[in-house]
């Protein structure tokens, strides 16, 4: 929904202001909630919300929710074609089309004995080819592998193509050199349902010209809590502009409902996670919504409305849980409610392994879920084995045989409407990936995500013939700007070389300052040599997670760690005007940040396409920008670092920046000095970060036992920045704290990172430890002595060496006896498992 707003002129808006100053458009988001049509009302005979059950209750009632329809799924001719094939597949081949397996532990010779009905990549799995970092014609010969066996002529066999799916979250963002959108965080403040659109089609075209089917997208919930890692795959915290982008993507994906076809460069859409994975008490992944049948309705499931009536083939299930219960088990939800209130006629597919989360399944049986309203298992690993138990299952009459027809006919029709039956891939031979044309798509939704939080004096836009330093950590780095699921699932571990093609912010700002007459000039540290520079642009953020590592406790940026704010400083103590470019994947504590700013511009996370944000930020020779700033909060933003749960239309709403909020160079608003009272103690947040050059970050602290000295020495490029720690006999070096719980880290692949030196003696009979662990310190730390070198060890190491990583005081250990010198400059957590070793 597009929102209007009176123009903010010559006004100094004060901390308590900025809320004032959308309230305008606060009220209109009431205003439309109440005048906007829905899908079509529940039933007049269905009980009141508040008389159908407790808010507590896990069981929905389909009659109180709003209609929705599949359209272009059903026809007479398709539904002949499905009971033909059904008539000749015998049920070993029906429950095959019921799994979905991941082609890291599924081969396509395997299909001959298990026809799978799908196959996925997961965020970390390459191609047959072994190489992520490979060509797309890798991804192309991996489709035709799987494709050609499953439509093999046989004896005995129906042959029934697999269906490719692949989590194109923000572009087709896991092949090499595709164009990467902003992540639907940005999206959602742009306010252009036309260009989500265009978004879809790019995606499709770029999918199908890479071997996929089926693209897991798009994300269609509402988050709650800022807290939640997966905030940033959510188009907003108010459900009007998700249902609406909603049906736009799906039309984007898919084409018109019932045209779409593989042959024509279009894809299956999957609108996900139902239901309200974005409602989680306390913004835990895949936690449990402890929310009433009445919220789940108005908030969190109006964007599977829009997604429905455009026509999606198909739905995710979520992990998470609606008052106790599993939503993969959840036969209210996924059977009363999405394919009867909904009349959803495409297929249910679940999330990876969610199904074994089902109290009483493992992820290698699970009756279950299959009962309860789920059509296709995602079971990476375990596929063998739930096949084979679930067609046990059936045999046994613990799964009615109409539940797998009903299953199977879903998932065919999806099949016959998006023409698997036909073998031609006409768009795998052409240039798709990263062509102009997309990029052109890419750069005008970064242009129209950002957002105006402050410009004071009107700093911005860069004027024509300035001198202007661009200095940050995200300035130069395309990984950092695209933020989770880039090329791997955490988005960690990519260089600029991964994205060919791609423009950094610093690239795009370059090249229209000197277009204008101007001079820029990078500094990494924001060190200034030679003139002084008229202006200086500071591009800093978060860096890049995904699911379950990105969950914080604060929302508070960089709690302990204000490397950003002391660069932001050091210019401010310079005299020189500042422009901060602001990274991240949601709303984030950052007064103090704000505040050292003169500009401050959030950018969320733009993709691969830097130059959007020049487009906006730089003036041209006639002193106009190609854009102003269009975006609108979609998401309000925090007073405090714990006002976690903070949406418009709550009572209480008090944000810093209110929904809807956004200037433009027509608003000469001034900002006043905010709040820097973060409310929050950030120690208590901070589980990840141990020892940054030169201190150790609260609340972990250095501990000493035995006969070892500690001195401060230079290390890690910084005076006095690392700690040496000398043995002259047994002795013990460790980082303690409070007992936090590393069981999800530890499941989610991260690893212990530690930049160290060996300075003099042996490592032999020395440990590295993490709680009651020890691992071989000559195995771990291998640089050559008197240089400096990293490692990252897997926290499942330490685990397998008895660690309980549910306990952990003493994320660093290090035992060792005299004569042996060692010094630290860096000790974290590590989302990239990339080199990751695991000594034995």
């Amino acid at each position: 929904m597009t929102k209007s707003r009176s123009p903010l002129s010559h006004r100094r808006l004060s901390a308590a202001g900025l809320m004032a100053a959308s309230a305008l458009t606060c009220a209109s988001v009431a205003l439309a909630e109440s005048a906007a049509p829905d899908a079509s009302p529940p039933p007049a005979s269905g009980a009141a919300l508040s008389a159908g059950a407790p808010a507590n209750a896990a069981t929905a009632h389909p009659a109180l929710w709003p209609r929705a329809h599949s359209v272009g799924l059903v026809d007479p001719e398709t539904e002949a074609k499905i009971t033909a094939l059904m008539a000749r597949m015998t049920l070993h081949e029906k429950v095959g089309q019921m799994i979905q397996g991941s082609i890291a532990s599924v081969k396509p010779e395997d299909l001959r004995e298990y026809p799978l009905g799908s196959v996925l990549g997961g965020g970390n799995d390459p191609p047959l080819s072994g190489n992520d970092r490979g060509p797309v014609g890798d991804w192309i010969a991996t489709a035709d592998a799987f494709r050609k066996v499953s439509l093999e002529q046989r004896p005995g066999h129906v042959p029934i193509p697999t269906i490719f799916g692949m989590d194109s979250v923000h572009g087709n963002s896991n092949v090499f050199g595709a164009t990467i959108f902003p992540h639907n965080v940005g999206l959602g403040a742009m306010r252009d349902p036309a260009l989500i659109e265009k978004i879809g089609e790019v995606t499709a075209a770029e999918s199908a010209a890479s071997g996929f089917d089926w693209a897991f997208a798009p994300t269609v919930t509402v988050p709650q809590d800022d807290r939640w890692g997966r905030a940033f795959e959510g188009y907003s915290e108010r459900p009007e502009i998700t249902r609406e982008y909603a049906a736009a993507m799906v039309r984007g994906l898919q084409g018109a409902p019932g045209k779409g076809r593989i042959q024509n460069g279009q894809v299956a859409a999957s609108i996900k996670h139902f239901l309200a994975d974005g409602g989680t008490h306390d913004g835990i992944d895949q936690g449990d919504a402890q929310v009433s049948e009445e919220t789940l309705i108005k908030v969190h499931a109006p964007g599977y409305i829009g997604g429905i009536d455009a026509g999606a083939m198909t739905v995710m299930a979520s992990f998470s849980s609606w008052n106790g219960v599993k939503n993969h088990g959840n036969t209210s939800l996924l059977t009363g409610v999405l394919k009867g209130a909904f009349g959803f006629q495409g297929f249910v597919v679940g999330d990876w392994n969610a199904h074994g989360q089902i109290p009483g399944c493992t992820n290698a049986d699970c009756a279950q879920t299959f009962n309860a309203g789920l059509d296709m298992a995602m079971v990476p690993q375990d596929w063998k084995a739930l096949y084979e138990n679930t067609e046990h299952e059936v045999r046994e009459g613990k799964i009615p045989m109409s539940r797998i027809d009903d299953a199977v006919r879903r998932i065919l029709r999806v099949k016959l409407k998006l023409g698997l039956f036909d073998p031609a891939r006409p768009f795998e031979h052409q240039s798709q990936l990263g062509i102009p044309a997309h990029r052109a798509v890419a750069r005008q939704a970064v242009a129209e995500s950002l957002v105006l939080l402050k410009n004071n004096g009107g700093l911005l836009p860069i004027r024509p013939g300035q001198r202007v330093l661009v200095t940050g950590s995200h300035a130069d780095d395309i990984g950092l700007q695209s933020g989770g699921w880039t090329l791997s699932w955490q988005g960690t571990g990519n260089t600029n070389a991964d994205f060919p093609g791609a423009t950094t912010i610093w690239a795009g700002l370059k090249s229209a300052i000197e277009k204008a007459g101007g001079s820029a000039t990078l500094s990494t540290d924001g060190t200034v040599h030679g003139p002084r520079p008229d202006v200086a642009v500071v591009v800093f953020g978060e860096t890049p997670y995904a699911e379950m590592v990105g969950d914080i406790s604060t929302l508070e940026f960089q709690p302990g760690d204000k490397q950003a704010l002391a660069q932001l400083k050091a210019l401010k103590a310079q005299g020189i005007p500042t422009v901060s470019v602001f990274l991240s994947g949601r709303a984030l504590w950052v007064n103090p940040e704000i505040n050292a700013s003169d500009a401050f511009v959030a950018a969320f996370l733009p993709g691969s396409e830097g130059e959007g944000i020049a487009d906006v930020l730089v003036a041209g020779r006639d002193g106009k920008p190609s854009h102003d700033f269009r975006g609108k909060l979609s998401y309000s933003w925090p007073k405090t670092a714990a006002q976690f749960a903070n949406n418009v239309g709550q009572p209480g709403y008090d944000p810093q920046f209110a929904y809807g909020y956004g200037l433009t160079y027509a608003d000469h608003v001034t900002v006043s000095r905010l709040s820097e009272e973060a409310g929050l103690d950030a120690s208590l947040a901070n589980i990840s970060l141990y020892y940054r050059p030169g201190r150790f970050v609260p609340p972990w602290k250095l501990e000493t036992q035995g006969a070892v000295e500690v001195r401060n020495v230079d290390g890690a490029g910084k005076q006095e920045g690392a700690r040496q720690f000398a043995f002259t006999g047994p002795g013990q070096a460790r980082i303690a704290g409070p007992q936090v719980d590393l069981g999800r880290q530890t499941n989610a692949q991260l690893t212990l990172r530690v930049n160290y030196r060996l300075d003099s003696g042996s490592l032999k009979g020395a440990t590295l430890g993490l709680g009651k662990a020890r691992l071989d310190a000559a195995q771990v730390f291998t640089a050559p002595p008197g240089q400096w070198g990293s490692v990252k060890v897997l926290l499942a190491c330490f685990q397998q060496a008895g660690a309980d990583m549910n306990r952990v005081s003493q994320p660093f250990v290090l035992d060792g006896d005299s004569g042996l010198t060692f010094s630290i400059a860096d000790v974290e957590l590590d989302a990239d498992p990339t080199g990751a070793v695991c000594p034995k």
